[in-house]
């Protein structure tokens, strides 16, 4: 699959099961309960669309190991470069990177950083946004410079957004796990697979897989329309007054 494909699966993921999940105690938002006294066990409508948007980027995490994926352009050298080494770490595309190991570590490692270290956390949401606003084609046609900083400039403008309105981060690292498996089911749908139980070789593909071919005519045509109607839909169904 194509980056704005994998991107708006995971919001999609985020936005069908994030409300449920909520209530989990391991996402209990712990800050709200010294203000109120009371244990917050749902999201705010703008933690809601900041899991999307973070569960967005995540999903582009597994293509780190390619250098020409989106989320190798998206901040320039630095992420080229990281791509370069991540490839090499992991033996190249659709290796260690599109497995459950991987999305259960991204997603524990997440979770904890979000804990323990808040600077961490602000440089992580900073960068799945950022990553989310790349995937959905953000940009200056053309101009690779010029949408890297459109990109940041919107990206922290976001950011700015999220801390005046009192996001809370307790539901980081289910959002990580769940962009990057939410990524591997993608690319199992496809006809090359991916070694979901790595280190185990073997790769797996969905026995109802619909063959899809990257980049090509379904999948921009017919998937990624279809996939925004989804967003729209569930942003509906979340955030419209009962």
């Amino acid at each position: 699959m194509m980056g704005h494909s994998h991107a708006m699966t995971g919001a999609i993921a985020w936005l069908g099961l994030a409300p449920a999940l909520a209530a989990l105690p391991l996402l209990a938002e712990e800050s709200r309960y010294f203000e109120t006294g009371i244990m917050a066990t749902a999201l705010t409508p703008t933690e809601l669309i900041a899991g999307a948007l973070v569960c967005a980027g995540a999903a582009m995490l597994p293509d780190l190991d390619h250098p020409s994926a989106t989320i190798a352009q998206t901040f320039g050298p630095v992420t080229w470069a990281l791509s370069k080494v991540v490839a090499w770490l992991t033996g190249g595309h659709r290796g260690m990177t599109h497995s459950l190991v991987f999305a259960v570590l991204m997603g524990f490692g997440a979770h904890w950083l979000a804990d323990a270290y808040p600077i961490g956390r602000d440089i992580l949401v900073i960068l799945m946004v950022g990553l989310a606003l790349r995937a959905i084609g953000i940009g200056i046609p053309g101009n690779k410079w010029g949408s890297m900083m459109v990109n940041i400039g919107l990206t922290a403008g976001i950011y700015v957004v999220f801390m005046s309105l009192g996001v809370g981060y307790a539901w980081l690292g289910l959002a990580i796990g769940l962009g990057c498996l939410i990524h591997v089911v993608g690319d199992c749908m496809t006809e090359r697979g991916c070694p979901v139980l790595w280190p185990m070789g073997a790769r797996f593909v969905l026995p109802w897989k619909i063959g899809i071919k990257t980049g090509k005519k379904f999948e921009q045509k017919i998937l990624a329309p279809l996939l925004s109607v989804v967003i729209i839909g569930l942003l509906f169904l979340r955030l419209a007054p009962i």
